[in-house]
């Protein structure tokens, strides 16, 4: 029984009482008419100040001007501007940092892939461009972290400066309201000084208000503006030191695999002399009439480099269809010395020149002569493309560069030997070759390497097209 009265007792002194109730409603009241009031005050403002701004707007009315605060904020409003731009411009920038580095990383990518395994400096190639991967994360994280960053900082003053501007606008409105107010009622013909008293209480209220946002201002916006030169100044060095060392370390690189590529080519063109230019002899070539008796026919000068190096090679080269096609009375102009058991290879002659052995054979008495088992017969004297036959005897085998009998080397170009023209078609065979149709003319200059000359064959420029390259000289003939 006890127990029950104690709950009924605790219950009634939880429960809310009747005044309670009251005070409550009386604060709800209270608040929802603060609540009006605010809102009624705010509306009246806004109503004030639209009225107040279309008076001014019409002329009814005058406005407060404040030149040098104008000026102000025409500085706000370009810096304002100027680091929006810049903003907008760096962003792009990284942006395009970004592709940069995915394109990069791709193309060096492919690059290895393509850059077979045993070539010299693969393995480099692969650590060069991952150092260049590397360079353009590092040049993506310091425009990040210390360009846009600090600029952003800088660009977010400006949205809190344009609230206070634009707050500063509004209490000078009120403050033109106010002091519009009170000179209509002082100039009213009803004077009530009660009205004229408020007024002006009011005017000074809102002057002083104007007075603490204006002097304010006044302060911060030139602040503001002074600076961005030091700000500029840092953020640009940074900007520019980065692009610096991201050039100059990416420079190095690519001087790396500059380096890497050279040493392939030069590995690679060594190859390619050993494996191609470097020949005891030059090229043969069929005659277009197998009457023809040149004295620098291919087949006469050309076979002098394989006919003397052993008997094997001489038995191969009489049985050869090339021989047995071409053998013939004119034989004895081939352009070669017989010396105890071997011929001496091809040297470059004028078409005019005789090598003694022939100009002093028994030929010259109607017998025919035999050399190394080829029978051998005089020249037809009036045959197509026959030289005529001179007793003129060079003495010795003369270097690759002395100027042949009959060429003449005045009027020439600098650094050009002689001339020659083509009597044979040639083909070339390789990149450094010169091809040629016959009647074409070359201009003979020295090698660029003396240790690259070549028995048998000359250097030259060739004057239809310029090209440069090698030749067999046993396919021209010099002027």
């Amino acid at each position: 029984m006890a127990s029950t009265t104690a709950q009924q007792h605790k219950k009634e002194k939880t429960r809310p009482t009747h005044f309670s109730r009251v005070c409550l409603s009386v604060v709800d009241a209270m608040a929802s008419e603060s609540k009006g009031l605010v809102f009624a005050t705010a509306v009246k403002k806004h109503a004030g100040r639209a009225k107040e701004k279309i008076l001014q707007k019409v002329g009814k009315v005058d406005r407060t001007a404040d030149e040098i605060f104008d000026d102000h904020v025409q500085n706000f409003n370009k810096q304002q501007n100027a680091a929006n731009k810049l903003q907008k411009e760096l962003n792009n920038y990284i942006r395009c940092v970004k592709a940069m580095q995915v394109a990069s990383k791709t193309l060096y990518e492919c690059m290895s892939e393509v850059y077979e395994p045993d070539w010299t400096g693969h393995d480099l190639l692969t650590v060069q461009s991952q150092n260049i991967e590397m360079l353009w994360q590092d040049l993506g994280h310091k425009m990040t972290d210390q360009v846009l960053i600090p600029l952003n900082t800088y660009q977010g003053q400006f949205p809190e400066m344009r609230k206070k501007i634009e707050k500063r606008g509004r209490k000078l409105v009120d403050y033109d309201g106010q002091r519009h107010s009170f000179q209509a009622l002082q100039s009213s013909k009803k004077r009530e000084e009660a009205k004229i008293s408020r007024a002006k209480e009011q005017l000074e209220e809102a002057k002083r208000t104007f007075a603490v946002f204006n002097a304010e201002l006044n302060e911060e916006l030139p602040s503001l503006y002074d600076s961005r030169l030091p700000f500029f100044i840092t953020n640009l060095q940074t900007l520019f030191s980065a692009e610096q060392v991201f050039h100059s370390e990416l420079s190095k690189v690519h001087g790396e695999l500059e380096s890497i590529i050279d040493k392939l080519a030069k590995e690679s063109s060594g190859r390619t002399s050993s494996s191609h230019y470097r020949r005891s002899s030059p090229p043969t070539q069929m005659l277009s009439s197998p009457g023809s008796n040149s004295l620098n026919s291919p087949e006469n000068v050309g076979r002098g480099s394989r006919l003397g190096r052993s008997e094997q090679d001489e038995d191969s080269t009489i049985n050869s269809p090339f021989h047995d096609h071409h053998h013939n009375d004119n034989d004895d102009s081939m352009n070669y010395k017989q010396t105890g058991g071997g011929l001496k290879d091809y040297e470059p002659v004028e078409v005019g020149a005789q090598v003694a052995e022939i100009a002093t054979s028994p030929t010259n008495n109607g017998a025919a002569a035999t050399t190394n088992g080829v029978n051998k017969s005089p020249p037809s004297s009036g045959g197509p493309g026959a030289p005529s036959r001179t007793t003129n005897q060079r003495p010795g085998v003369e270097e690759l560069y002395d100027i042949p009998i009959g060429a003449t080397t005045d009027n020439l170009p600098p650094g050009v030997l002689y001339r020659v023209r083509a009597t044979y078609k040639y083909q070339a065979e390789d990149e450094d070759e010169l091809s040629l149709e016959v009647g074409d003319t070359v201009q003979v200059i020295e090698y660029e390497d003396p240790e690259e000359q070549e028995e048998g064959w000359l250097m030259g420029i060739k004057e239809a097209t310029g090209r440069q390259g090698l030749f067999p000289a046993n396919f021209t003939r010099p002027i």
